[in-house]
Order: structure tokens, then C-alpha cells, then sequence
């Protein structure tokens, strides 16, 4: 029992060292392979809660570690890789000749993420508000929507849409509503499953089923089209529940 009661902990700590691989892979900007590591984390993130629920192993200790992993992982991560989009439109390198000038500032300006990322996850350790629903945008969604503006920028698929976001003015932009969101007032519904009674699960469906469809059709695009739905329809069924 007292091994078992550690295998969550355990995949915690895959998630941030697979968070820990993405990042110098964002050194080297392999946008594949920093989302290819990025997906790990967030998956082995997952499924670290539901082993924790599913053995009746939770603990404190989980709780502050899946936190510290998620921060690197979820917002460290994603916040060098929009400073270092950033930096490659304003045609200056991160790592060569750096210094305070105005360039290399505006591209600092990535870094935001992370530390709204760790605002965002330090609140939520202490808001026993967000057990079955968000308040925000959760990290990992904010992570996936970053990361896939990289593959989308230095993608082929999308020319037109790559030339638009290989904007620095679009790209500052994105990554300061991106910090906003993590610690907006927005309750965003929860994607965990406590039946699969589709009238308790409508908008849960609604993302899977619309997710699937963007994927096959958008191909990287879908990406950040899943979480501005998820974003809308979260909107809309709060919307509804006003009296």
C-alpha cells in the first residue's frame, strides 16, 4: 500500500520531466517535438489526479507537486515559446547577444505566461470553488493553444493564417489575453466525467464531438479553434443559468 499510494506522485513527476524535455526543445525551437512533450505532460497530468481519486491516495503533497509540475510544463514552457516567436519576428535571437534593449523586452513580454500560469495555479490550491467547474482558463489549455501557434506559424498547411500570426504586435497581444484568461473571472465548465448520462454531460459531448471533426478537417488550426468553443460554450451555459 505504501508503494501504490506513490504511483501518482510518480507520473506527477513524469509530467515535469517531460515539461522539463519540451523546454530545451523550445531552446532549439523543434516545435514538434516541444508539443509532442508538451501533450506527455499534460497527459501523465491527467491521469495523476484520476489514479489519486481512483486508489483514495490523495494527498497534499500530490496536490502542491501537480502544481510545480504544471508550472513548468503548462507555463513555462508555453511562455518561452511565445518569447522566442516573438524574438524571431522581431528578428533577434533569445540566446546570442542578449540584452535590455527595446526588441529584446517586447519578447520578454512572453514570459507574462508563466507568471500568470503560476498566479492561476497558486489560487487554485487554496478556491474550493473549482472542484467540478474552472475559474479561468486551466493551464494546460491555455498551453496547447500556444504551443499550436508555433506548429501553426512554421507550418505550410495555413500559409495565409501563418503570415498573419508572424506579427509581433499579434503575437504580444495573444500572449497577454492568454495571462488574462488564466486568471479571468470566466467559469469555464470541467471536463471530467462523473456519469456519462449525456443530459448531465451536454456541453462535454458538444466539445468531444466538435473537437473530432475539427481535427480530421483543421488538422493544427483546430487546436485553438477547440478552446475558443470551449471558451463560448462555457460562456453560454453560465449564460443560461443566470435567473
Amino acid at each position: 500500500m505504501k508503494l501504490i499510494k506513490h504511483i501518482p506522485n510518480f507520473l506527477t513527476l513524469l509530467n515535469l520531466l517531460s515539461g522539463l524535455i519540451a523546454l530545451l526543445f523550445v531552446f532549439k525551437q523543434n516545435w514538434i517535438l516541444v508539443a509532442v512533450f508538451v501533450l506527455t505532460g499534460i497527459i501523465f497530468d491527467f491521469f495523476d489526479g484520476l489514479l489519486a481519486r481512483s486508489l483514495k491516495v490523495s494527498s497534499p503533497l500530490g496536490l502542491q507537486l501537480d502544481s510545480l509540475a504544471d508550472l513548468v510544463t503548462s507555463g513555462v514552457v508555453p511562455a518561452f515559446t511565445m518569447s522566442f516567436l516573438i524574438a524571431d519576428t522581431l528578428g533577434i535571437s533569445l540566446l546570442e547577444n542578449f540584452s535590455f534593449d527595446k526588441k529584446h523586452l517586447w519578447a520578454l513580454s512572453g514570459l507574462t505566461v508563466a507568471l500568470a500560469s503560476a498566479y492561476r495555479l497558486a489560487k487554485f490550491n487554496i478556491d474550493d470553488r473549482q472542484t467540478t467547474s474552472f475559474i479561468g482558463l486551466p493551464t494546460p489549455a491555455n498551453a496547447l493553444f500556444l504551443i499550436s501557434l508555433a506548429l501553426i506559424i512554421t507550418g505550410d498547411d495555413y500559409p495565409a493564417l501563418s503570415h498573419w500570426l508572424n506579427n509581433p504586435y499579434i503575437l504580444i497581444f495573444i500572449a497577454i489575453a492568454s495571462a488574462f484568461l488564466l486568471n479571468s473571472p470566466l467559469v469555464l465548465f470541467g471536463l471530467k466525467f462523473k456519469n456519462f448520462s449525456f443530459a448531465a454531460n451536454r456541453e462535454k459531448y458538444l466539445i468531444i464531438i466538435l473537437s473530432i471533426i475539427l481535427l480530421g478537417f483543421l488538422k493544427m488550426v483546430a487546436v485553438p479553434v477547440i478552446i475558443i468553443l470551449y471558451i463560448l460554450i462555457s460562456v453560454v451555459k453560465n449564460q443560461k443559468q443566470i435567473p
